[in-house]
């Protein structure tokens, strides 16, 4: 029953006294220096291409990293794994969202958290394409969601190749998830988000003209209205409900034959109740779940050190799976 009782993440920086405060600063703070990536861009299936930013040092065992929502490669989350997994000599694969890399995507369609298809190309390229003996899997917030619906939906045919898997500050529940962002106290977070989503749709509106009703996404200011009428129509779901359900991690946990570790802090703003597989984890024998009472989204710093809690966990949980 591998349900982490007792987190070793216990004091974050006295002025992160709340879980605000502690996604927010390293967000906009937080900085990792002397991480140096060569990009390769990979065809997708659909005519579509990915961003794809390595950093190697001669190893056989390959880290791959999904990133959160409207974040890409160069997030401090991201770097501060590659710098940390390369210096424990560890090659590390930070792959960009379509739309993410700096470059608008092609198609239609941009990502979002149940595009484990994207995932799925990135991983088979490695396959084809190098000789690594051992892969790894990592993902943060959306980018957790991306992998832990991939590993449950390949499940006992996933490649055995891939050995364990760590994803942190992950909407595991996706309504659950986007419910926090009606919360009055999260509309920091909304605006931000959607902000960056809605400015992308305009883009694409450029790229395919007729895709987008231009005029009502000008006043869309919520994600259920956002999502009802622009992501579910993208992507083929009903509306916002039927897209949260359709897509949601929870759907495929269950079926993960990997050692996967799981961290959500219990202070984290953007998620609550159906985020944390308590009951699953409890007699699940691959689904490490671990609740730190502090951590916010994406943070889980520590004074004085250059790598957050959650990164050395990581290597720590990796290393011994």
């Amino acid at each position: 029953m591998p349900l982490i009782e007792k987190s070793t993440y216990i004091a974050p920086p006295k002025l992160l006294f709340n879980g605000h405060l502690e996604t927010i600063i390293p967000s906009i703070f937080r900085t990792i220096d002397g991480v140096n990536y060569s990009r390769e861009r990979i065809d997708t299936p659909d005519d579509d291409f990915l961003d794809l930013d390595w950093s190697k040092v001669g190893s056989e065992k390959l880290l791959i990293i999904s990133h959160g929502l409207e974040g890409s490669s160069d997030r401090h989350y991201v770097k501060g794994l590659v710098k940390l997994f390369n210096q424990n000599g560890f090659d590390v694969l930070a792959w960009n969202n379509r739309s993410c890399s700096g470059e608008m995507n092609r198609a239609k369609i941009l990502y979002h958290h149940g595009a484990s298809y994207d995932l799925e190309t990135v991983i088979n390229h490695v396959e084809n394409e190098y000789d690594y003996k051992a892969y790894y899997l990592s993902g943060i917030s959306m980018g957790g969601a991306q992998t832990l619906k991939y590993l449950g939906e390949n499940g006992g045919s996933l490649n055995p190749k891939i050995k364990s898997a760590t994803v942190y500050s992950t909407p595991c529940n996706l309504e659950d998830s986007a419910a926090t962002l009606k919360e009055r106290r999260n509309a920091f977070y909304k605006k931000r988000f959607l902000g960056k989503l809605k400015a992308k749709l305009f883009l694409k509106e450029k790229q395919h003209p007729g895709l987008v009703d231009v005029e009502l996404l000008k006043t869309v200011n919520d994600f259920d209205t956002f999502d009802t009428h622009f992501t579910a129509k993208l992507y083929g779901f009903k509306n916002a409900k039927d897209f949260y359900h359709a897509v949601s991690a929870d759907n495929w946990i269950k079926d993960i034959e990997i050692p996967t570790l799981i961290i959500n802090a219990i202070n984290d703003p953007l998620l609550k109740d159906r985020c944390y597989p308590v009951k699953l984890a409890e007699k699940h024998p691959n689904i490490f779940l671990e609740m730190p009472k502090r951590g916010g989204h994406t943070g889980f710093l520590l004074k004085g050190q250059e790598f957050s809690w959650a990164e050395m966990r990581f290597l720590e949980f990796l290393n011994k799976t």
